[in-house]
């Protein structure tokens, strides 16, 4: 099994559509995230989702995937978990959907909320932030708040897993009206042709 993920930079995925090639183009980010900017076209199918029904999805493909993100981290992991079924005709997107949108490709936009990326960075600044403050003025053991945060960013980096991003996605403000179901996602993708 190859896990070393193929890429397309976001001119050729430009260039692969612009020109009619037979490709479908996966969005692996909530849907929240894909409410606030997706590239036209693409099929929101979240990571969890695509994780817990690799296999059913899989068979819908007959076609060159390209699986996108905010930045490629997801995307390598719904690469691996495809290639682990015997999928390998899927590309990741460098850079992501802000890549292709600055590369001038073709995106819709909607509701503007902050990408999950920055909402991790905010709780942790501000946990950080609070530990540090409420060791200062209340107990110096509130202080061991900042250090569970670095440590919690210390393992985020070493395993490339976000926990903090994962319970921040649950939050209400992360959710849309139409959450992608395994029903809904498999009904979207085009129809495998004989």
């Amino acid at each position: 099994m190859n896990n070393t993920p193929q890429t397309v930079i976001p001119e050729d995925l430009k260039g692969w559509i612009s020109s009619g090639d037979d490709v479908v183009v996966l969005d692996v980010r909530s849907a929240a995230e894909f409410e606030t900017l997706h590239i036209k076209g693409s099929y929101n199918v979240p990571l969890p989702l695509l994780a817990e029904h690799t296999d059913e999805l899989a068979a819908k493909l007959d076609t060159k995937v390209v699986l996108v993100c905010q930045s490629g981290v997801r995307a390598s992991e719904a690469r691996k978990n495809l290639a682990g079924v015997g999928f390998n005709d899927a590309h990741v997107l460098v850079g992501g959907v802000p890549a292709f949108h600055q590369a001038g490709g073709e995106t819709v936009e909607g509701t503007k909320r902050w990408e999950l990326e920055r909402q991790v960075r905010m709780a942790a600044g501000s946990l950080v932030i609070a530990g540090l403050a409420g060791g200062k003025f209340l107990s110096p053991k509130i202080r061991t708040v900042a250090g569970f945060v670095g440590a919690g960013l210390t393992f985020s980096a070493a395993s490339n897993t976000c926990a903090m991003g994962k319970a921040l996605s649950a939050m209400p403000w992360n959710k849309t009206a139409n959450e992608p179901t395994r029903e809904s996602v498999i009904a979207q993708l085009p129809a495998v042709k004989s």
